[in-house]
């Protein structure tokens, strides 16, 4: 496999560059990332180079503003029964949703050794030998487990420094057998402990939008639950590439485990914030369908990760959204509608909404395409 990286192309060393030809080459090694990291690769290779375009500095970042951080609520009295109590941390979620779209909670009820093995587990999935990730390796769409090096490789602009595990872990979870033997049980026991809080959260969520404390789950925003344990190998030259790019989640809410090294990004202000990672937490961000739903009273914002020299670093993504049923109509929600509050969005099925979400490759809202 021959893959171009920049410092050829300025040097004149290569006669050409064919992007089509080196990603095919890429998704073929069915490899990752990781597998040009055990090549032992000293340049980023030509597709993941993000340009000329001040992508980097796309918002700022400085001194000033280093002092800010997301929200952080403790969610430790929801459960003493004080609905004085419930209620302060109701209105917490509520300044979160409204004013940046994440928050990390700590005292959420999953125990921190099971946190900590999910990402032990991510890490030996990734790191054990190539020839046996292989074997997961798909970019089959139908298949409920899947490994694969950027989901949309061949749509976007360039290709980003991270490798993905996912699991469609609900409505219809994989059987045992069809999940890495070297993740298995802590995949299954962490799903298990996320789907808990997820419950949860979406009572706050909805008690957050004035709305009956099920209002949210009844819609079934919390049926649908994809897992992505993400890994995102040391970079050489991690000023040319990205670990994720900008963008927003196309779901209800995701909820992200993330290990110690950093790196992840919130658009706050017009200034890159980072999400200062916190042992034991869990980040929490609104979706676009959030934002659709809520008729604009929450908010989905952008978010990248940036690629670092030091790593691995390790996250894992809990996506809710319903994939089930295409039929489905979300519009806003007519509970929060009045002639104060006209709606926003039109109604959308779930598949026009996901058709314009892949169309234009992932990362790109639809909601701007479904405003009134």
């Amino acid at each position: 496999m021959v893959i171009t990286s920049k410092d050829e192309l300025d040097r004149g060393t290569v006669s050409s560059y064919d992007r089509e030809s080196e990603l095919k080459a890429f998704d073929e090694s069915k490899a990752g990332v990781q597998g040009l990291v055990e090549r032992g690769v000293t340049k980023v290779p030509r597709i993941f180079y993000c340009g000329n375009s001040n992508y980097l500095s796309d918002g700022l970042t400085s001194e000033s503003n280093s002092k800010l951080s997301v929200p952080l609520i403790d969610l430790t009295t929801i459960h003493h029964g004080d609905p004085i109590l419930r209620d302060d941390v109701v209105r917490e979620v509520q300044y979160a949703c409204e004013k940046w779209g994440f928050f990390q909670v700590i005292n959420h009820g999953i125990p921190t050794h099971v946190l900590d093995e999910m990402i032990k587990g991510t890490f030996r999935f990734h790191q054990q030998d190539a020839n046996v990730r292989k074997e997961f390796y798909t970019r089959d769409p139908s298949r409920k487990v899947v490994y694969v090096s950027n989901y949309s490789l061949y749509h976007d602009s360039f290709a980003t420094w991270r490798d993905s595990l996912g699991c469609l872990m609900a409505p219809h979870p994989p059987k045992a057998e069809e999940l890495p033997d070297v993740c298995r049980d802590i995949v299954i026991e962490y799903s298990k402990e996320v789907m808990v809080f997820a419950s949860t959260l979406f009572e706050l969520l909805a008690e957050a939008l004035g709305l009956n404390r099920f209002h949210l789950k009844e819609m079934g925003c919390a049926e649908g639950f994809l897992l992505l344990c993400h890994f995102y190998p040391p970079c050489p030259e991690p000023e040319l590439t990205m670990g994720n790019s900008k963008h927003t989640d196309n779901d209800f809410v995701t909820i992200l485990l993330q290990d110690q090294v950093g790196g992840l990004q919130v658009l706050h202000d017009n200034k890159w914030i980072d999400v200062t990672p916190i042992h034991g937490a869990l980040v929490v961000n609104i979706g676009d369908l959030l934002q659709l739903v809520s008729n604009d009273k929450f908010i989905s914002v952008q978010h990248r990760v940036i690629a670092k020299e030091i790593g691995p670093r390790i996250s894992v993504a809990s996506l809710f959204r319903t994939d089930d049923d295409d039929s489905i109509v979300y519009g806003p929600i007519k509970e929060l509608l009045s002639e104060e509050s006209p709606p926003v969005y039109r109604d959308v099925s779930l598949k026009e909404y996901l058709t314009h979400y892949y169309a234009k490759g992932i990362g790109t809202s639809a909601l701007s395409h479904l405003r009134l």
